[in-house]
């Protein structure tokens, strides 16, 4: 039973509500949670109201500055590749890294990543991290035999999530 009078706040009970309260009945599939997950997210970040704080240089440089994410973004992890089940498909459970955010045009975007940039995502997210060190961590912590090589892989990556919308640009470190 809902309890917000406000309709846009319904789908947002009805996660909570999955997530705390209910047990899938026999015969549901084991990835029905992560589904209704996948699916609200969308209407969470095409409602957003969140904006960049302070000034960010569109084109500024990526390794040396500090990458802002867009601010209606969601790094998400899910057991089960949420983005590709469908009615009589077969779907085996395995671990799926989405970026989810909304561009320019206002657009909710979709991007399946890997572990890799999952991660750095996540470092990049507090905004107090400059791009080549976050990806120096990334580097350290999966013990990549060349750290220059993933740097210069990592700062194509970085400009290409810009292009894409999911990051703005950069501030100064």
């Amino acid at each position: 039973r809902s309890h917000t009078p406000y309709f846009r706040q319904i789908p947002d009970e009805f996660i909570q509500f999955l997530q705390n309260e209910w047990t899938p009945p026999a015969g549901y599939p084991p990835f029905t949670l992560a589904l209704a997950h996948y699916e609200w997210i969308e209407l969470v970040l095409s409602v957003s109201n969140r904006s960049v704080d302070g000034t960010v240089d569109v084109a500024g440089n990526l390794l040396d500055g500090v990458p802002v994410l867009n601010p209606v973004l969601a790094n998400l992890r899910y057991d089960w590749p949420v983005h590709r089940i469908a009615p009589r498909r077969k779907t085996p459970a395995t671990e799926t890294h989405l970026l989810v955010f909304r561009d320019a045009a206002d657009q909710v975007q979709f991007i399946e990543i890997n572990v890799f940039t999952a991660r750095l995502l996540a470092l990049l997210e507090p905004g107090t991290r400059c791009g080549r060190a976050a990806l120096e961590q990334v580097a350290d912590e999966s013990r990549h035999p060349d750290r220059a090589l993933l740097v210069q892989a990592g700062d194509a990556l970085l400009n290409d999530l810009r292009a894409r919308g999911a990051i703005l640009g950069s501030r100064a470190a």
